[in-house]
């Protein structure tokens, strides 16, 4: 009878775990669809009414954070928090909020709100965070006890299905979202990156984001290009981390007053996000992944791009609406690397720009090889590994002395369970 017990048991958590898996796949394409769609539809508005966003985009962002506030105030920001937040203690009552499927209806709808609007959000950190609700919600429906594995497995098929890049899900669930590796939980993440990785293919192709890459850079080249760009980039995204961080903490008068006005500071982030935007042609609305591939592929834009990129993702992220920051700062790292390339003008640009990318974004969230792997998949760039690395190694060291502590696992403490206060003995 325990035979079969044991034989039950290990079915149903193979079948929510598949399940999960492919649900996964399927609302990571229709999250991805839908984000399409809001930025065409954003563009329509733009062209036919250039000032538009002027309006839309601080009353959009004051919307939204009323909403996320009043209803789902787990659903702020990029989602990766949660997830690490939520997969401490999976099982508690708090954490369960983290990724409840309410939660991740929230995110889905107010993230594709954002980029209606023109802001500088992108959909894999909130696809993070929906993908570990639909893992839970399946192994509850099953019957299967919650863990951590549970949780983090669901996150990295998010990344997998979100970016086509099924090898960094498994490295993602390495690098950020387990603090401990075990084997139960290699086979559980490898088993839904997997099946949730061969879904997207399966339906939207194996789709490179940012176009191929099939520069090289000699041993020479390499050698002098990757540590500027690994100091750069390490750099800058140390300082977006460590502004992030502090804003969220400090204590000057202040930063702490626009945190207790949380939609009038939206609504002032937001106009700040729309003068920008139209007064910098249009190219800092939304993912950047357009603006991105244009200076992969070769093409020119104005030096001041990355600058601005990273201006109005960092502000978007302060004011605390539904978001990631994976995608915009991918974009913002290719403006570091177009800067780069202006000062290594005999080099192949789209490599040059690579470096600058991976070494910017590798600055902000601190995963070097989950970063290299993302890149690498996206632009079939496997001629470049070696630099990748190099620039990638040498921008975590630069971005860990300016910020200390890692940027997902710092936000990640405003979402922890609070423990109980011991009870006191009366005298």
């Amino acid at each position: 009878m325990q035979k079969w017990t044991e034989f039950g048991s290990v079915w149903r958590r193979r079948t929510a775990t598949t399940g999960g898996a492919v649900l996964i796949g399927l609302v990571a394409l229709a999250f991805a669809a839908s984000a399409d769609a809001a930025q065409e539809a954003f563009h329509w508005i733009l062209d036919r009414f250039p000032l538009a966003p002027l309006l839309l985009t601080p009353a959009a962002y004051g919307l939204i954070v009323w909403t996320t506030r009043r209803f789902a105030p787990e659903a702020r920001g990029s989602g990766i928090p949660q997830v690490i937040a939520g997969s401490h203690n999976a099982a508690s009552e708090a954490n369960a909020r983290l990724t409840s499927l309410r939660t991740a209806a929230f995110k889905f709808v107010l993230t594709v709100l954002a980029l209606f609007a023109g802001g500088s959000v992108g959909r894999e950190g909130p696809t993070v965070q929906i993908s570990a609700a639909i893992m839970e919600a399946t192994h509850r429906l099953f019957r299967v006890p919650l863990t951590a594995a549970v949780t983090i497995a669901g996150g990295a098929a998010g990344v997998s299905a979100a970016f086509n890049t099924p090898l960094a899900g498994v490295a993602f669930a390495i690098e950020e979202l387990a603090s401990a590796y075990e084997q139960r939980l290699a086979l559980l993440v490898m088993a839904a990156v997997m099946i949730s990785g061969l879904v997207s293919l399966g339906i939207a192709g194996d789709y490179l984001y940012f176009g191929a890459v099939h520069d090289a850079l000699t041993i020479k080249a390499a050698i002098m290009i990757a540590p500027v760009a690994g100091v750069l980039g390490g750099l800058s995204g140390g300082v977006f981390s460590r502004i992030m961080l502090w804003f969220t903490a400090s204590d000057w008068s202040p930063v702490a007053k626009l945190r207790q006005r949380p939609i009038l500071w939206a609504v002032l982030a937001g106009l700040i996000i729309a003068l920008i935007g139209v007064f910098g042609a249009g190219l800092t609305w939304g993912t950047g992944y357009g603006v991105s591939r244009n200076i992969i592929e070769g093409g020119t834009e104005p030096l001041w791009f990355g600058p601005a990129k990273m201006a109005t993702t960092l502000l978007t992220a302060l004011s605390g609406i539904p978001g990631g920051i994976f995608a915009p700062s991918l974009a913002a790292g290719t403006g570091l690397g177009q800067m780069l390339s202006a000062i290594f003008p005999d080099q192949p640009v789209g490599a040059v720009v690579l470096l600058g990318m991976i070494a910017y974004f590798v600055g902000v969230v601190r995963a070097p090889l989950t970063a290299v792997l993302i890149v690498s998949e996206m632009t079939d760039s496997h001629k470049l590994i070696l630099p990748l690395f190099a620039a990638a190694i040498i921008a975590d060291g630069v971005s860990a002395l300016i910020c200390k502590e890692r940027l997902y696992h710092g936000l990640s403490r405003g979402f922890r369970d609070k423990p109980e206060a011991p009870p006191t003995t009366a005298a």
